[in-house]
């Protein structure tokens, strides 16, 4: 593996607050939430909103999705204009919204129209451009490896391949066969994703695939560690504990105060709601926590609430340990 894992953009997750966490526990690469090129990056990039990227660690990367190759070069320009490092193309979003505008995962289908955008967008911007992509567009049309040639030849300087295809959604279990094709069918970084959810599994991928690096969707919701813990076990062989619950309790408040500060009191309650209950996944007796959590209305009511639940598993440990 030649860098540490990478998250991958989530719409509605990876914002700014939750790239930063990631980071900090070791993600090596987090770019923004894709965004509509149509949408203009200055309006959507600004300070304050999901797509802010001016305070990320490390190198600032930004995902766009588009289906025209003009607009996309806009938004790519317009991305490196505001501080974009590296730009990503989405070409794996398989939500229906998205392939309605002909972007994301059903640009598959087209292989001219993905040739004219990668050359467009890699013309535009004069820094590194990655593709995020999908094996094919269904089960019978699985064209990843021609894609990911196509993009090498057009300049890509790596590629990103979730193990399923566009018709799969995220039902089933990803398939890292064609992933392994790719990676022996091009010379640029190749990065695996899909149902990577523990350090084994990373190094198992890694091992089956050849890929160079692994990216972690799903699997860090609520388990922002998680990307120390693989970093770890492929260097040293060696698998981190789960981590105490006093540095459980040092990263929940430290992000939800995050959230709260970058959003401010309505939204930013309204987004710790969705964390925590990801976070509550893999706390100890945590289904009352969460029950209480999400249904108060103030910032301060979920920071009580995160305290009392705490002391709680601290008073529980010291009279298992007495």
């Amino acid at each position: 593996m030649t860098t540490g894992p990478a998250i991958g953009p989530m719409a509605g997750i990876t914002d700014a607050p939750f790239r930063r966490l990631c980071q900090r526990y070791g993600a090596a690469l987090a770019p923004t939430e894709m965004t509509l090129a149509s949408h203009g990056i200055g309006r959507t990039a600004r300070p304050g909103s999901r797509l802010d990227f001016q305070g990320t660690a490390g190198l600032r990367a930004v995902q766009i999705a588009g289906s025209e190759p003009r607009q996309m070069a806009a938004a790519a320009r317009e991305a490196v204009e505001l501080g974009a490092e590296i730009i990503d193309i989405n070409m794996g979003c398989p939500a229906k919204k998205v392939c309605k505008k002909l972007a994301g995962s059903a640009l598959l289908r087209d292989e001219k129209r993905v040739a004219e955008i990668l050359s467009a967008v890699i013309d535009t911007a004069p820094v590194p451009v990655t593709l995020k992509m999908r094996t094919g567009w269904n089960p019978a049309h699985r064209n990843g490896v021609r894609i990911a040639r196509l993009a090498e030849s057009a300049g890509i300087a790596a590629l990103a391949v979730h193990g399923r295809t566009r018709a799969c959604r995220y039902r089933g279990r990803a398939e890292y066969e064609t992933i392994r094709e790719i990676k022996a069918a091009v010379d640029i970084p190749v990065f695996a994703n899909g149902d990577i959810d523990s350090p084994e599994n990373a190094a198992d991928v890694i091992a089956m695939t050849g890929a160079d690096g692994v990216m972690i969707g799903r699997g860090a919701q609520g388990r922002p560690w998680l990307f120390a813990q693989i970093k770890h076990y492929i260097l040293q062989k060696v698998l981190l504990p789960m981590p105490s619950i006093d540095s459980l309790r040092d990263i929940i408040e430290f992000h939800l105060d995050a959230i709260y500060r970058f959003y401010g009191e309505r939204i930013g309650v309204r987004v710790a709601k969705k964390h925590l209950s990801w976070y509550c996944e893999h706390l100890p007796d945590a289904e009352r926590f969460r029950f209480e959590f999400v249904r108060a209305d103030s910032s301060t009511d979920q920071m009580q609430l995160t305290n009392k639940y705490f002391n709680r598993c601290h008073n529980q440990e010291r009279i298992g340990n007495g």
